[in-house]
């Protein structure tokens, strides 16, 4: 059996699974707020989309794991678990941003001008994400 493509799909599913939760929660916060205020809607939806970074993280990672394995640099079994924990990095920190992006959007419908702080705290949980990227390449 070609144990190849695992690693590769691990991380890359993790990190789309995680962005579409991340994104769910933003983008439900994000509608529930448009509702009841007249301004800032591209804001509130920009908020909500900011976890989908971790896909493209997945997506590039896949990409190069797999490029790897087939150059014979990369051990298909080393993958599957740099895949199985970067992917797991990836997901928490879909999620989280996406919870995060959720209060966000709700505090700022209250108080706009706190919207620029409200993604510094996107940028901190995204930074795990980043971290978890990185290291993966120095691995691979």
């Amino acid at each position: 059996m070609d144990y190849g493509n695992i690693g590769p799909a691990i991380v890359l599913g993790m990190g789309c699974i995680g962005s579409s939760i991340g994104c769910g929660i933003g983008g439900m916060a994000s509608h529930a707020v448009m509702s009841r205020v007249e301004e800032n809607h591209g804001t509130f939806i920009a908020m909500s989309a900011v976890s989908s970074s971790q896909a493209i993280f997945g997506f590039v990672l896949m990409i190069l794991m797999k490029n790897s394995i087939a150059a014979g640099t990369l051990d298909p079994t080393a993958a599957i678990g740099i895949g199985f924990f970067v992917g797991l990095a990836l997901l928490a920190s879909a999620i989280f941003q996406g919870k995060c992006a959720a209060s966000g959007i709700q505090a700022s419908a209250k108080q706009p001008a706190i919207i620029g702080k409200c993604f510094a705290a996107l940028g901190i949980v995204e930074s795990f994400a980043l971290f978890a990227f990185v290291f993966a390449l120095l691995l691979i």
